[in-house]
């Protein structure tokens, strides 16, 4: 993979987002579709031995069965993915995941933004977009809107690709571009799905781009880009990954355990958002600060798993 081009970077640092096809190959996927496969397997098995799932649905496709268990027992599927998604949306911290945040194809095209020393955050998120499931809507709103607020001029490059092919119809993302020069809009707790959410009288002016990403290809955003996800009216389960990168110069925790963490300590000394790891992904000048296996990258994620420092608290809740 190649780096980004002059016309993509200047389609990025003015639209505020860029969709990149083909820098993953669907070889370099399917670990990590195996490895929730195998998740939801033995959750289903669980459940169906405790009398809580009539049909474990084995035969049907990583495309469709979560699905076609939500439309038996919903509060069954919500178990399923509970286990894969962990307390906060980043529980599951798998090779093959592993193997996608360190992929060096991908890591090329980050370096084009960010620079050669790029620090990765475990506040990445393994979303099912089960169709007629409510918590698969997210509402506007700009990654910043979760970061503390010293970071809202800091650039943490979220990173977004599809298990299956994002369509307009099965609820790909939708972004607002050529607002993210400016200051970060008004969030409100409480939204739908119990996400953030800018309302309707904080939206920017302008129109909404609706940005369908093929299999094998990522869609990146800035931190301060409002978007959205909408609903999934197929029957297929739209499966995605939403990574986060930063250059190493911007407020972190790297190297430090979660019992470590200080809330007194000088804001631009505090991570951008504590309750998970930051981890060091490429560094030509010092490579031995590199997380660079899998069994390292798993210690740090579950330590943050089961210790999550105080995270921002800087927004009120809708109809405040």
């Amino acid at each position: 993979m190649n780096k980004l081009s002059a016309d993509q970077l200047s389609f990025f640092d003015r639209e505020g987002y860029l969709m990149v096809p083909d820098v993953f190959c669907f070889e370099d996927l399917v670990p990590l579709r195996e490895e929730i496969e195998a998740i939801i397997d033995i959750e289903a098995q669980r459940l169906h031995v405790s009398g809580k799932l009539n049909d474990t649905h084995a035969g049907a496709s990583f495309e469709h069965r979560i699905g076609l268990i939500y439309n038996e027992k919903p509060e069954a599927a919500a178990k399923i993915i509970q286990a894969i998604t962990g307390r906060a949306g980043g529980g599951h911290s798998g090779e093959g995941l592993f193997s996608l945040i360190t992929h060096p194809g991908l890591l090329t095209v980050i370096e084009s933004i960010l620079g050669p020393e790029i620090v990765g955050s475990s506040v990445y998120r393994i979303r099912p977009k089960v169709p007629g499931m409510p918590s698969g809507v997210v509402p506007w709103h700009q990654d910043s809107g979760y970061f503390h607020k010293h970071c809202d001029h800091e650039m943490i490059l979220t990173c977004w690709f599809p298990l299956v092919d994002a369509t307009e119809e099965n609820g790909c993302l939708q972004v607002f571009p050529r607002t993210h020069q400016a200051e970060i809009f008004r969030h409100h707790t409480g939204g739908p799905g119990g996400y953030l959410v800018i309302t309707e009288d904080d939206m920017p002016e302008g129109e909404a781009v609706t940005v369908p990403v093929p299999l094998g290809g990522i869609l990146l955003m800035t931190n301060r880009t409002p978007h959205c996800s909408t609903e999934n009216l197929t029957d297929v389960v739209r499966w995605s990954v939403d990574l986060r990168y930063q250059s190493a110069d911007i407020p972190n925790n790297v190297g430090e355990l979660p019992e470590q963490f200080d809330p007194d300590k000088s804001p631009y000394e505090i991570a951008c958002y504590p309750p998970e790891a930051d981890f060091v992904v490429r560094n030509p000048k010092d490579p031995s600060s590199e997380v660079k296996n899998w069994e390292a990258f798993n210690e740090i994620r579950q330590a943050y798993e089961a210790i999550r420092p105080l995270g921002p608290s800087r927004w009120e809740a809708v109809g405040s």
